[in-house]
């Protein structure tokens, strides 16, 4: 949490404000940072204290010196790094890990694959931002999880799948966490992202069963948990940012995680 000591009050910009977005705005508020944010959609964002403006809005607003947690999927086509000029002090883009493409097996030493198409575009995304700013990280996040979203809610729906592929997953709030620490640090580089405990489709779907009480699972519904982009069996170790960013998992494992996620929808 270096960058606090010796500077004034924080400036944090959040391109692309979803999911994980909010709930990284939500912890800088809490530090006393002054947030913007930028959405398709604002009123998903109604209760969050923060600026919200279009990206067209962005040159305008930002400030030498700024935060930038970048979470814009590089298929929409938009020049953001224009947007940015020479302003930001600290760039952490949010990648993936299909980003891996077909392999199986996940750490820090594994190259993107640049047969895959979305893969490659991810990369190139990840190049761009590298080459404009030097002080950047990249985390590349398994299947996240959390309150509302993942398996435990689409089980509820119906949809499910039986596949005995690995995936592996981060809870919501621990993702935060990393991109809170790496928002902070002078950490450089691209990691994956994921939690102690990977699973097949299957086991994740029959814990998420049993755990809801519903009747056994006899056939494969959807395979709304693997990323369509990829047929993926991947198993991730995101043991390497952890240490590197001193992070303690709240949730290493989706046994724990589930449960919360269904508490804190309750």
């Amino acid at each position: 949490m270096e960058r606090e000591a010796g500077r004034g009050i924080l400036d944090l910009l959040i391109l692309g404000c979803g999911y994980t977005g909010q709930r990284v705005a939500t912890r800088f508020l809490a530090r006393g940072a002054r947030v913007t944010v930028t959405t398709r959609d604002p009123q998903r964002l109604t209760g969050l204290h923060a600026e919200i403006i279009r990206l067209s809005d962005v040159p305008g607003r930002i400030q030498r010196g700024t935060l930038v947690l970048h979470s814009i999927p590089p298929q929409e086509g938009l020049n953001v790094l224009d947007l940015l000029g020479d302003a930001p002090a600290r760039v952490v883009y949010l990648s993936s890990t299909g980003i891996y493409g077909r392999a199986t097996f996940v750490d820090e030493h594994t190259p993107v694959d640049l047969q895959a198409e979305r893969a490659r575009v991810r990369a190139e995304a990840e190049q761009a931002i590298a080459a404009r700013f030097s002080d950047s990280l990249f985390l590349r996040p398994a299947a996240i999880y959390g309150p509302g979203r993942g398996i435990h809610e689409s089980i509820q729906r119906g949809s499910y799948s039986l596949s005995d592929t690995y995936v592996s997953r981060i809870h919501v709030e621990d993702l935060v966490a990393h991109v809170e620490a790496a928002l902070l640090s002078g950490v450089s580089g691209a990691y994956p992202v994921a939690d102690e405990e990977p699973c097949t489709s299957r086991e994740m779907a029959e814990f998420c069963a049993n755990l809801l009480g519903l009747p056994p699972l006899r056939e494969s519904k959807g395979r709304d948990e693997l990323p369509s982009r990829f047929a993926s069996n991947r198993r991730v170790d995101g043991s390497a940012i952890r240490r590197l960013l001193g992070i303690t998992l709240q949730y290493p494992s989706y046994r724990v995680g589930v449960s919360a996620a269904l508490a804190a929808t309750c």
